[in-house]
């Protein structure tokens, strides 16, 4: 099977359906903006919390996202925990480096304390200064220990991006096997997202690291010196982190809103920027300037909401930071009463002002930046794959279809390009009956093409036959082959005439009422609005492929040929509109062919057959995910071959 191709040309505000290639989005994104409610199937905006919503609505998109968060949270822990297990060496060399860093804290302080009791106070300024010496030279140890833990940072960093990387490109092209629209947000992971996590994740680990060692190095040096210091330092510190730490969870809602805001108005700009001749066009300005709007004001309020939670978060900062000297030198008097010396508060200041206090701030300040969008960030990497599906049940999936002639058949037919070229199509046998939906699938170059032109009688087999209804395709005392079989190639073509002579070209008596039947059918009534009804002039250069394609539908859909034949010609129609033309020609006494462009069209066929190269698969979408491990690979279902031979 081709893999999805990104559509370049179709316009936002035309046809239903149809795609215009930005990297953001489909212009069919655009078309319904500019279009909301005037089409069946299509999407109406609906207004994200506090854009006009019901104040219930927007209470309730906070639980829903303070829900979402929580299980966030869950799904990050549960990856993170195999992730660490698996590093517990890179995090045993940091913890090691670590121990210089907690070394140099503890004798910090308490070398600035006998500086002063032993020395300077003590009339030993000889004394003092080799204590303020010990001090200094403990600082180099601590120098070299960073060096080495940034070494062993990369152990820990570098496999996390690596991870989240794969895991996007995973999830992209599961979502592109199953048919989906070109989307940013998978480069969006790749790329910026994932930057944000390693770089996340490294300040994370630094940050509480450094809080960790030089917290125990602090808090122990001041137990050495009056175990009352604690009684002092510990509330405050102690109560900062708890407020912090209720700050997380509304943190991390609000960070996600934001996020999810930005990306919003990110796929909006970019769809928009892609489409703006089209826009201008269909006279759709006016709603997307409007959807901008909404889309700027709902990263307004998420932006004031972070603010809001982030001021609590001073508040605790200041608690951790700011209290504890303000009430060290309050209960100075009483600490000196019981025994403190002059050095000892000193040195207790030294604690505070240079170790525990900057930690405490660096942490915090990671934890409340960083760290919020470091769990929202993952949580996007962490969400189960949209991998495709098994096809839905359909009533004759799996069960005989009803007797009924063929309308088409191929008996050993094989076919190459030249006497001495391999054969692309080598004794195939193929049966289909009126009313079966058959969809033909494969990697490019598998023959796809070569099929529905041997189907359609284009090219002669070089063995073997085709027959239409029973009969040879070359006969020559047959009917017109355009009475038996309607091929459509990726390439719609449309004439310079009016729109009714271009729908009836296959059928010229057609009366106007079932050209507005097969137009309302295929979702083109709107297309056919804007160009100015059926008596209006139309021609290529009026139409984007999309809106050409589907034109070409229309016209094969008033067709009364038993045999259609799609070769890609949907592949410029979003997955909506495709399905919908797919369903509309299915519903005629008629035989289907697609060959398939998005794996969505083989799940709501009747049959699937697979080429690759001259090996060919053929059964049911179910029998095939069951037994075929390359029609599993095309459909994105990953799992080993069960080792069933296919049946012969």
């Amino acid at each position: 099977m081709n893999a999805p191709r990104t559509p370049t040309d179709s316009p936002s505000g035309n046809a239903p359906g149809t795609s215009s290639g930005t990297a953001a989005g489909t212009s069919s994104d655009i078309e319904r903006q500019a279009h909301a409610g005037t089409a069946p199937g299509t999407e109406r905006h609906v207004d994200a919390p506090g854009t006009g919503a019901a104040p219930g609505a927007e209470r309730h998109a906070t639980t829903s996202a303070t829900t979402a968060t929580t299980g966030s949270l869950r799904r990050v822990t549960r990856e993170a925990r195999p992730f660490l297990r698996a590093r517990t060496g890179p995090m045993g060399r940091l913890s090691a480096w670590s121990l210089l860093e907690f070394g140099q804290t503890l004798i910090g302080g308490y070398a600035v304390a006998q500086a002063l009791d032993r020395g300077f106070l003590d009339g030993a300024p000889a004394v003092g200064l080799l204590w303020l010496a010990i001090a200094a030279v403990a600082v180099l140890p601590a120098a070299l220990a960073t060096r080495g833990v940034f070494a062993g940072l990369a152990d820990l960093v570098e496999p996390l991006r690596d991870g989240l990387v794969r895991r996007a490109v995973t999830r992209g092209l599961g979502e592109a096997l199953d048919g989906g629209p070109a989307d940013s947000r998978s480069v969006s992971r790749v790329t910026h997202q994932s930057e944000i996590a390693r770089d996340g994740w490294g300040g994370l680990v630094l940050s509480l690291r450094s809080f960790v060692f030089t917290a125990v190095g602090a808090l122990a040096g001041m137990a050495v010196l009056s175990p009352r210091l604690l009684l002092v330092v510990l509330p405050p510190l102690l109560a900062g982190i708890a407020l912090f730490a209720v700050t997380l969870a509304p943190m991390a809602v609000h960070q996600r809103a934001y996020l999810d805001a930005d990306e919003a108005f990110a796929a909006h700009t970019g769809t928009a920027a892609g489409a703006l001749t089209d826009i201008a066009a269909a006279g759709g300005s006016p709603q997307v300037r409007e959807r901008a709007a909404r889309l700027t004001d709902d990263q307004t309020r998420a932006a004031r909401s972070l603010a809001r939670w982030a001021a609590a978060r001073i508040v605790a900062l200041g608690l951790c930071g700011a209290l504890p000297p303000i009430l060290l030198l309050l209960t100075a008097p009483w600490l000196l009463d019981h025994g403190l010396t002059t050095g000892g508060l000193l040195g207790a200041f030294t604690y505070l002002t240079q170790s525990l206090a900057p930690a405490v701030h660096a942490l915090l300040t990671v934890l409340g930046t960083a760290g919020g969008r470091l769990v929202v960030v993952l949580d996007r990497f962490t969400r189960p794959l949209s991998l495709p599906l098994p096809p839905a049940a359909h009533p004759r999936h799996g069960h005989a279809l009803p007797a009924a002639p063929l309308t088409a058949e191929l008996r050993s037919v094989s076919f190459a390009y030249g006497p001495a070229a391999r054969p692309v199509v080598d004794g195939l046998h193929l049966g289909l009956r009126l009313g079966e939906r058959l969809a033909v699938v494969g990697p490019s170059g598998s023959g796809k093409s070569t099929l529905a032109a041997l189907l359609a009688g284009v090219l002669t087999p070089t063995r073997g036959e085709v027959r239409w209804l029973g009969r040879p395709a070359a006969s020559p005392d047959g009917p017109e082959p355009t009475a038996l079989r309607t091929l459509l190639p990726q390439q719609a073509y449309i004439f310079t005439a009016t729109l009714r002579d271009n729908l009836r070209y296959l059928r010229p008596g057609a009366t106007d009422r079932e050209i507005t039947d097969a137009l309302a059918e295929l979702g083109a009534d709107r297309l056919a609005e804007r160009v100015g009804g059926l008596d209006a002039p139309v021609g290529p250069a009026r139409l984007s492929q999309g809106e050409r394609q589907l034109l070409a539908l229309v016209r094969a859909h008033l067709t009364t040929a038993p045999l259609l034949v799609l070769d890609e010609a949907t592949s410029h129609l979003d997955p909506a509109a495709e399905a919908r033309a797919e369903d509309a020609l299915a519903r005629r006494p008629r035989t289907l062919v697609v060959i398939a462009h998005r794996l969505a069209s083989a799940r709501r066929a009747d049959r699937v057959l697979l080429m690759d190269g001259t090996a060919t698969e053929y059964g049911t979408p179910d029998e095939l995910l069951a037994r075929s491990a390359r029609y599993r690979d095309l459909a994105g279902h990953w799992t080993p071959d069960r080792r069933t031979p296919p049946p012969r």
